[in-house]
């Protein structure tokens, strides 16, 4: 014999609900969290928007390109003292994969140091020379290039 829908659970519908004696009760914000949505695949979005990430390879400056720049450099350590206001235009290598990318830096000059192999901002910033593919400098542009 078939019960009417509403007699179904007419024996249990007022109970009370059950509470462990051993265990606290889960707040509500708890609870809802067991049912967020999980990513099977850990990391995936990271590394897809890693590899789109695009990188520039670093240019091979030509012969006359790294005179002038040696010019350059001499002219800046001969006024070191002063602490000449410069931008440079440098290659930043990328952590994660080949290449990298082209940053231009503003500001006086500390000191060239590690051999000659560095330029020292006074905000404590290092480029390495190597990478360095234009200087601009505002305290003695002019002076240079009267004299080219």
């Amino acid at each position: 014999m078939k019960q009417a829908e509403g007699d179904r659970y007419g024996d249990i519908i007022g109970l009370p609900h059950h509470r462990s004696k051993k265990r606290p009760h889960m707040p509500v914000q708890e609870r809802a969290a067991q049912f967020s949505p999980f990513a099977a695949l850990t990391g995936y979005e990271s590394a897809v928007s890693e590899a789109a990430r695009l990188t520039e390879d670093m240019a091979e400056l030509s012969e006359d390109q790294k005179e002038m720049l040696d010019e350059q450099f001499g002219r800046i350590r001969e006024r070191l003292k002063e602490h000449p206001q410069v931008t440079v235009i440098y290659f930043e290598p990328d952590k994660k994969k080949a290449g990298g990318r082209y940053v231009e830096k503003s500001g006086r000059i500390r000191r060239i140091g590690g051999c000659g192999e560095r330029m020292i901002f006074e905000d404590g910033t290092e480029v390495e020379l190597s990478r360095i593919t234009d200087i601009r400098s505002w305290d003695f542009m002019a002076e240079f290039s009267d004299s080219s």
